[in-house]
């Protein structure tokens, strides 16, 4: 059966080159003219304050994570929905887990304190 994996191991051979082939062609074959405008940063078109190595807050990254993280697990309801009347009772049952693991964690996350921006 490994004649079956034949086409997604050409399929990741062609995607490897063309990714190398995208970061060097450009690397080897474009101008390197350096000037004090190109090098300077860039910030959505306003001039830039202070350094650009300051920190960001532990905060600021844990309420990304969190964000993602239940952005993610709430993707999960729409299949669910899609399929809800051929899984009938036991579907309910255990999206109704589901749902109660995440509420869960969102009141642990809460109660911590993990949501609050001051």
């Amino acid at each position: 059966m490994p004649i079956d994996y034949l086409p997604i191991l050409i399929l990741v051979i062609v995607a490897l080159i063309f990714s190398v082939l995208a970061l060097l062609v450009p690397a080897l074959l474009g101008p390197r003219k350096p000037t004090a405008i190109k090098l300077s940063t860039y910030e959505s078109g306003k001039i830039p304050f202070g350094t650009t190595s300051r920190r960001f807050p532990v905060k600021y990254y844990l309420t990304a994570v969190l964000f993602i993280l239940f952005d993610i697990e709430v993707i999960f309801l729409y299949p669910w929905a899609v399929v809800f009347r051929k899984l009938k009772l036991f579907g309910l049952i255990e999206m109704g887990v589901f749902v109660l693991i995440l509420l869960v964690g969102y009141f642990y996350v809460w109660r911590k304190g993990a949501l609050e921006w001051d």
